[in-house]
């Protein structure tokens, strides 16, 4: 990284620890590496005789423990008990010896959390922000969450999501100032929580998030660094130890056997393109009972987006360093799933390309031979994310034999307008595995909208010179978003096909819940919590 060092990619997230008990009779509040104490606050309920934000259960331990009105102190700093509130509260210390307060014995800080009705999104966002409040501290212990229910299940629940969202927020991006900004608490220790089932769903915690970091980790680098061949690299460096296998093709390699949209949007760029694919296969994959699918995940990989000669405004070239999230997606996905211990086989195919332009960049007008001979007719050449991803998808079809297809790609500015921030474009040619993938993205946090792969908007890709027209003739169609996957789908054959239009929830402009300012990662979560689930 020029005038800095150079990124670390592959981060481990903050420590998470179980400890059984409850406040009012844990030692462990003193001791010395304990900075805080966060405590849940939930909103008030009708008809109670105070109906102000009320402390739950491991509150109300705390206060009885310490002789600390925190309904009163909650009421004063203006909580509701929404779930993401906080506010932080110094405790004064003894100023001599002589003295002694009922508070002595507990750490300088309780952190008043508002959890709001206990739901998954509810935990999460009270977890981001305990995060978001206990930077630069040690070790933080809390009992928010261990009142979420009775059963063993509600309580790994519970525990799964408000770790989530504490270590998605806990994200720090890769820095190169002299100064970086304050580290995350190096430890967070759940009071009152134990078992098998608790510790299996922290684990899964701990995996989503440390996929997550990956993704924000390679999208925030900037492009003086990431370029084709510097992906190539990580791959190569994180996929190892047995089970994996990781290949990669250059240009010569792309040149011989007819990637012609890979070629075509690398053209233009001093950076030649690569296509890397990562294998992870688990032991019991196969055999003679045939068990586990084999799960594709081909994921867009422009590594900086000057929009070619249909050369973007300076304003929109800002963020197109993150335009190959849809590439790290697949690559965590991948490394994620082997983490887990997914049974299924699992392949990321990474088109790579900058798309640049200079003597011999691709032109409007031109006719493009894609993989496997399918022509492509270019109106424009900042629409070059569908061509990269048509290579990878005829060629993933063509040779890797998948049982499940999957495209992930930050693709169209039409799925941001039509969606927002919050919510994917997402579309299938199968129903079973949209509704699986609808589903992960509500049980992950990452929200994705079924959206129609409308027949009426099939001549959107009609060309009179080629196959195939890679963006709409007639203006009038619109439905960006939808003819893009009309595009995509001439390249996936029969198989049960998916794609993920990220454009929107990719990236953030300012911190929100568990969401992180730029890079936010999206994709990594649902892609795991599908694998996880299928059957």
């Amino acid at each position: 990284m020029p005038g800095g060092r150079p990124p670390t990619i592959g981060r481990t997230p903050p420590a998470v620890t179980l400890i059984g008990g409850v406040v009012a009779d844990s030692p462990l509040l003193g001791e010395s590496d304990v900075d805080a104490v966060a405590v849940p606050v939930a909103p008030a309920v009708a008809g109670d005789e105070d109906e102000g934000p009320q402390p739950r259960r491991g509150a109300a331990s705390t206060a009885a423990r310490y002789g600390i009105d925190l309904a009163e102190l909650a009421e004063r700093a203006g909580l509701t008990g929404a779930a993401g509130e906080s506010f932080v509260v110094q405790l004064p210390r003894p100023a001599g010896s002589g003295v002694s307060l009922p508070w002595a014995g507990l750490p300088p800080r309780i952190v008043l959390v508002g959890i709001g009705a206990s739901t998954d999104t509810d935990l999460r966002r009270a977890g981001a922000a305990l995060a978001r409040a206990s930077r630069g501290l040690r070790r933080v212990v809390t009992t928010i969450g261990d009142d979420a229910g009775h059963s063993a299940s509600q309580a790994a629940r519970a525990a799964r999501a408000l770790v989530e969202g504490y270590l998605l927020a806990a994200y720090v991006p890769p820095s190169a100032a002299r100064k970086p900004p304050a580290k995350p608490a190096a430890d967070l220790v759940l009071l009152g929580r134990d078992g098998t089932r608790v510790g299996a769903a922290v684990d899964a915690a701990r995996s989503a998030a440390t996929a997550t970091w990956l993704v924000r980790d390679l999208a925030s680098t900037p492009a003086s660094t990431k370029n084709p061949e510097w992906i190539a690299d990580q791959a190569r460096r994180l996929a190892t130890g047995p089970g994996f296998a990781v290949t990669v093709r250059g240009p010569r390699e792309l040149e011989a056997d007819g990637f012609g949209g890979i070629l075509a949007v690398g053209a233009g760029s001093a950076s030649p393109p690569r296509l890397v694919t990562v294998t992870w296969t688990p032991p019991t994959y196969g055999g003679r009972s045939g068990s586990g699918r084999h799960v594709v995940i081909v994921g867009k990989g422009i590594t900086y987006d000057t929009g070619g000669l249909s050369i973007k405004p300076r304003e929109a070239m800002v963020p197109m360093k993150t335009d190959m999230t849809g590439a790290a997606v697949a690559l965590a996905t991948v490394l994620g799933a082997a983490h887990a211990g997914v049974l299924h086989k699992v392949t990321a195919v990474l088109p790579l390309a900058e798309n640049h332009f200079g003597g011999a960049s691709y032109r409007p007008g031109d006719v493009l031979s894609m993989y496997g001979g399918t022509t492509v007719e270019i109106a424009n050449t900042d629409a070059e994310g569908r061509l990269v991803l048509a290579d990878a998808l005829a060629w993933a079809d063509a040779t890797l034999d998948p049982d499940v297809l999957v495209d992930v790609a930050t693709l169209t500015g039409a799925a941001t307008v039509g969606l927002g921030k919050q919510y994917s474009a997402l579309y299938g040619t199968d129903e079973a595995l949209v509704a699986a993938l609808e589903r992960a993205g509500t049980d992950s946090g990452e929200l994705a909208w079924r959206m129609p792969l409308v027949p009426e908007y099939d001549e959107a890709v009609h060309s009179s010179v080629a196959d195939l027209r890679h963006v709409p003739q007639d203006t009038h169609i619109g439905a960006g978003s939808v003819t893009a996957a009309l595009f995509l789908r001439r390249f996936v054959g029969d198989r049960a096909w998916a794609h993920l239009d990220i454009a929107g929830p990719a990236r953030a402009t300012a911190d929100k819940h568990e969401v992180t300012e730029g890079a936010t990662g999206y994709g990594a979560r649902l892609l795991l919590r599908y694998l996880t689930e299928l059957s």
